[in-house]
């Protein structure tokens, strides 16, 4: 299929996106949004689409999975995990444990500093990763093989685990 082709038939689907990303985000900026990120996807992997099957289709399954994965990205976001024996599930949001937003910020700001102090091959993927993105996200991002992508994570995980360490 030609490109000519490929972007004559996005014109001619693209309306019929938005009553689903409505929808789906129930908000008419995020649909917009999500309809640009659809179509930026669909424009990538253009050759990926098996001609002679239904493109409306494969737009939707594109713009579904997109939301999906955004919104994991916002629970991953806003999860933290509880270290104690009960490993409990907390959902960020109003806490009445917020007594000291100074000593929490100094925490954090010294957390970043140790984050930003490794090497960037380790640190880009960390940050993309605990922003929510998945390892193949993060393996095309940065042009490099899915395994490498695991083991520098893991790699900057041991190094701040051990940095954080020293520092209390």
């Amino acid at each position: 299929m030609t490109a000519t082709t490929f972007h004559g038939l996005i014109s001619l689907n693209y309306k019929s996106l938005k009553p689903a990303a409505l929808r789906l985000t129930r908000n008419n900026e995020e649909a917009n949004d999500l309809i640009q990120e659809t179509v930026l996807k669909a424009l990538r992997n253009m050759e990926k689409f098996n001609e002679g099957t239904n493109f409306k289709a494969w737009l939707y399954t594109i713009m579904r999975n997109t939301f999906i994965t955004q919104y994991h990205r916002v629970i991953k976001r806003n999860t933290f995990v509880d270290t104690t024996d009960d490993m409990r599930y907390l959902q960020s949001g109003i806490s009445c444990l917020d007594d000291n937003h100074g000593e929490q910020q100094l925490m954090a700001d010294e957390v970043r500093k140790e984050i930003y102090a490794l090497p960037e091959a380790y640190s880009y993927p960390f940050m993309m990763y605990f922003t929510g993105y998945k390892y193949q996200e993060i393996a095309e991002d940065m042009h490099i093989p899915l395994g490498t992508v695991k083991n520098r994570i893991h790699v900057a995980r041991k190094l701040l685990q051990d940095r954080v360490e020293r520092l209390n």
